[in-house]
């Protein structure tokens, strides 16, 4: 049996000082998504996001990043499954980046809204139509007796649609978390990590500061 308690790994590849990121967080963050994207990090738009729900209960999962802006994060999902009820009730929640390939990790804080419906429909337009029929042919959440109901609701669908668009259903579209803290972490030898954080300030702009690991 492997023990986990030995399992480690120095990080060394690079250094991230308070002099020299930039003023924005924004521009920071495309610097390193570009930069992930050129490493040939696996799946570098996957993100965690997290939730909390009524009973304060707190809930993750990996969804994709579909654009970011100085307006925020962007991401499209079933506005009727777990994290779009939590959402509803609790905008407030936090994304989350780990590209091991450069031992980094962005953790961002904020909240979330809808975006608008012609940007949905715009985004679910340019969607595989295998990806469109599923919006309509899954439940997202909901409990299912077998995985034979989604295929039968898939094929149905399928012919629904054969020779015609797929309409965007209303149940599902994009978010948008505005952030209000960006944190970027690049791993350190002996687990002395940088971290730099930008936290927003009323009225003057993000506040650069650097956090003890």
């Amino acid at each position: 049996m492997i023990n986990i308690q030995t399992l480690r790994k120095e990080y060394t590849k690079e250094a991230l000082d308070i002099s020299i990121v930039h003023c924005s967080p924004i521009i920071q963050f495309k610097l390193w998504f570009e930069e992930a994207l050129n490493a040939e990090v696996n799946e570098t738009n996957a993100m965690v996001l997290s939730t909390i729900s009524s009973e304060n209960k707190p809930s993750a999962r990996v969804v994709l990043l579909k654009g970011f802006d100085e307006a925020g994060f962007s991401f499209y999902t079933n506005y009727e499954s777990k994290k779009g009820k939590e959402l509803a009730q609790n905008p407030h929640a936090c994304l989350t980046f780990f590209w091991p390939e450069l031992e980094r990790q962005v953790r961002i804080e904020g909240v979330i809204a809808k975006v608008s419906k012609k940007e949905s429909d715009d985004y679910f337009a340019v969607r595989p139509k295998g990806s469109q029929i599923g919006a309509w042919a899954s439940p997202q959440s909901a409990v299912i007796a077998s995985r034979d109901i989604l295929v039968q609701n898939q094929e149905a669908l399928e012919n629904k649609y054969a020779h015609k668009e797929v309409e965007r259903p209303e149940h599902w579209g994009g978010y948008v978390l505005k952030p209000d803290l960006i944190e970027f972490w690049q791993g350190r030898h002996s687990r002395l990590h940088d971290r730099i954080c930008y936290t927003l300030q009323e009225n003057s702009g993000w506040k650069i500061e650097r956090l003890a690991p």
